[in-house]
């Protein structure tokens, strides 16, 4: 089952070509550091009969493989998340297996309503899944090392989605998927960030197309930077691509701030998780010629309050 945590509505990332960066009111940085959005859950345990998966595997949820970066690298749900939470949590809602029978009966969908779907997703994405404790041990002592770490800048953490590849303008259109570091860098100028911001980038390791953000905002930060000496092994081999985007995953959902520079489904799944614990801090970056406030920059799905996890809470 693959339960995507978005709204259907798309969250662009705009761009004016040809434009300059925004002039924006520095004050209101500090403004939305601050704020909590407080939060609770407004769904109810749907009934057993229903279920979001109910259409392909008969009310049956069998546990999924996740796959690695490289062809044949998988490893099993269990493995990183904590399965007895995970099947707790969906107890008289959903059957959870481990594999597919090898009689599987095919049964008819069953009649439902959307919003009890939505119940049964809010339930799965927001209550049950959680890293297995070893695996957010580790997310945690990166979190309190970059707490450590941001003592020169009011302990206050920035995280920062970045794309691997380069980053491409939609032809024909006035938007972009992603920035680059140094378009980045001139965002946070623009913004008014203090040099002294702690900065974390989603970034296995340091390269040299980062030096220029790290000589203007020397307290930047990779995995590699903080991670401690003795998870490196597991946690940065090429092959294990799944468990660093997990740390990541962690981190960004807990910083006091979160830039995604770059649109796509991580952005989505930190804006959920984010969203569920009332740390609505997303700016998104932009290129406009007009003059803007902070807030102004504030993503749309918090904005417009368009994103799923909305249907889970209020």
């Amino acid at each position: 089952m693959g339960l995507k945590a978005t709204g259907e509505r798309s969250n662009t990332i705009k761009l004016d070509n040809n434009a300059e960066m925004n002039s924006v009111d520095t004050a209101g940085v500090e403004d939305l550091m601050d704020t909590i959005e407080e939060v609770k859950p407004c769904w109810t345990k749907p009934s057993p009969n229903v279920v979001v998966v109910a259409r392909y595997l008969g009310a049956t949820f069998v546990l999924p493989d996740i796959r690695g970066n490289e062809l044949g690298n998988k490893r099993k749900f269990q493995d990183m998340y904590n399965v007895d939470k995970f099947v707790r949590s969906l107890d008289g809602v959903v059957e959870v297996i481990d594999e597919i029978p090898d009689e599987v009966i095919s049964l008819r969908p069953k009649e439902t309503s959307n919003k009890n779907l939505d119940a049964t997703a809010c339930l799965a994405m927001f209550s049950g899944l959680e890293l297995k404790h070893e695996y957010s041990e580790v997310a945690r002592k990166m979190l309190d090392r970059l707490q450590e770490l941001s003592k020169k800048s009011d302990w206050k953490v920035l995280a920062i989605v970045l794309e691997k590849k380069s980053c491409k303008t939609t032809s024909g259109a006035r938007r972009k998927g992603c920035y680059n570091p140094d378009e980045v860098l001139d965002f946070l100028r623009s913004v008014g960030f203090s040099a002294n911001t702690t900065i974390y980038l989603t970034e296995t390791w340091w390269h040299k197309g980062l030096n220029d953000l790290k000589e203007e905002f020397p307290n930047t930060y990779t995995k590699d930077d903080i991670m401690p000496a003795e998870n490196k092994g597991e946690f940065l081999k090429s092959s294990n691509v799944d468990l660093a985007r997990a740390l990541d995953l962690e981190i960004c959902s807990q910083s006091d701030m979160f830039i995604p520079a770059v649109a796509g489904l991580f952005y989505e799944h930190v804006t959920g998780k984010r969203i569920a614990s009332g740390r609505t801090q997303i700016i998104v970056p932009s290129q406009s010629s007009t003059s803007t406030h902070a807030s102004d920059l504030t993503s749309t799905y918090i904005s417009n309050k368009n994103h799923l996890a909305y249907t889970c809470y209020c």
